[in-house]
């Protein structure tokens, strides 16, 4: 009997740790949170096919998930593993019907996806379509998008906390699937996560997570704009557009880096910005169109945790002119619930948000009755 009831509990806790997580968090009046998904492993990027499949990669697990939503009711009612035992699949993308996943040190292709869903197949294909990316997995793992040009873009960011690197690294790349060139768009990046381009303007805006061990308040996180090719965003040697490394920057000034970018808004330190994603839909408010989604998946090596909430930034004139809590709760009185990571808009216009803490994917509506 004793074991029984102490069974029944461990099956008991998630479903109230769910419960419990979707009451703390809170959103703008009129906006809706649920989960469309339960128990994805280590939930990180996400992509949506032309189905409607939502494809979602993982880091520590080492998964790829397809989350199937048969009766279109805003909730996965299928979850299949494609593959396993993977180098970091964190970065995900669809071109037309192919999923591109991004490891660690290569990219692989699962071709027309959803008809092998649709064939039941008990092993998914996939084929390696670039494996020359650096194999340091710290800070290694990916977050991809394909540009406008067809070209797909990748980050490889520095293996290392704070270091010079050879210029495989610390970088954004385009790769041109077809010669197998990579292309510089930005260099001076430490680890950047997250990336998408503005629909307005086709400017590319990126996040990037500064340096560690300078203290709890500094250096700024950052959200950066790609406006010219190969632009340098100042790592190692300026963090934040403000703050000299001590050992980078060692008797330099600011002065002496201004040829260095700065980013276009500095974050508070250690709030770790990963996920971007502007607005595109039609089914929130029209002031949300083209909205900057942040996911600050929150810091780890602060004495007060900061971070671990979902943030909206309005721009204007290519300039942020604010930047404002969208869902938070994620944190509780220093007790981590939650971790967004990124995000993927589904046809109707629903905003999912990964969480790779709780293992979850979130879908956000609108509703204004």
């Amino acid at each position: 009997m004793k074991y029984l009831v102490m069974l029944l509990a461990c099956l008991l806790v998630p479903v109230t740790y769910a419960q419990s997580l979707l009451q703390q968090l809170s959103l703008p009046e009129g906006y809706e949170i649920s989960y469309f998904a339960k128990y994805v492993d280590n939930a990180r990027q996400m992509a949506v096919s032309p189905t409607g499949v939502v494809y979602v990669g993982s880091r520590k697990a080492g998964k790829v998930h397809a989350l199937i939503d048969s009766d279109k009711d805003g909730k996965a009612d299928r979850k299949i593993v494609l593959a396993q035992g993977l180098n970091m699949p964190s970065g995900l993308a669809m071109k037309g019907n192919d999923l591109f996943v991004a490891e660690v040190n290569r990219v692989i292709r699962f071709a027309n996806i959803d008809k092998q869903l649709n064939a039941t197949a008990k092993q998914f294909n996939y084929e390696v379509v670039f494996d020359e990316l650096p194999s340091k997995r710290h800070h290694g793992w990916k977050f991809i998008r394909f540009a406008d040009n067809g070209e797909l873009l990748i980050p490889v960011g520095v293996a290392c906390n704070v270091c010079t690197e050879d210029p495989k690294f610390g970088r954004i790349f385009s790769l041109d699937l077809e010669t197998q060139k990579l292309t510089t768009i930005a260099q001076g990046v430490r680890n950047s996560v997250g990336f998408d381009t503005n629909p307005k303007t086709g400017k590319l805006w990126f996040s990037d997570n500064g340096r560690d061990m300078m203290g709890d308040d500094i250096p700024p996180d950052e959200l950066n704009r790609v406006d010219t090719p190969q632009q340098h965003f100042g790592f190692p040697f300026v963090h934040g557009g403000s703050v000299l490394d001590p050992e980078f920057a060692k008797n330099k000034t600011l002065v002496d880096f201004q040829h260095f970018s700065a980013p276009k808004l500095a974050l508070q330190a250690h709030v770790a910005p990963l996920g971007l994603h502007f607005y595109r839909g039609t089914h929130f408010p029209k002031v949300m169109h083209n909205k900057l989604f942040v996911a600050e998946h929150g810091s780890w090596n602060r004495s007060k945790k900061v971070g671990y909430r979902v943030m909206m930034a309005t721009i204007k004139g290519g300039e942020v002119t604010a930047y404002e809590p969208f869902v938070s709760g994620f944190l509780s009185k220093e007790q981590t619930l939650g971790r967004p990571v990124a995000f993927a808009e589904l046809a109707d216009g629903s905003l999912l948000v990964s969480d790779d803490y709780a293992n979850a994917v979130y879908r956000i509506r609108y509703n204004n009755k």
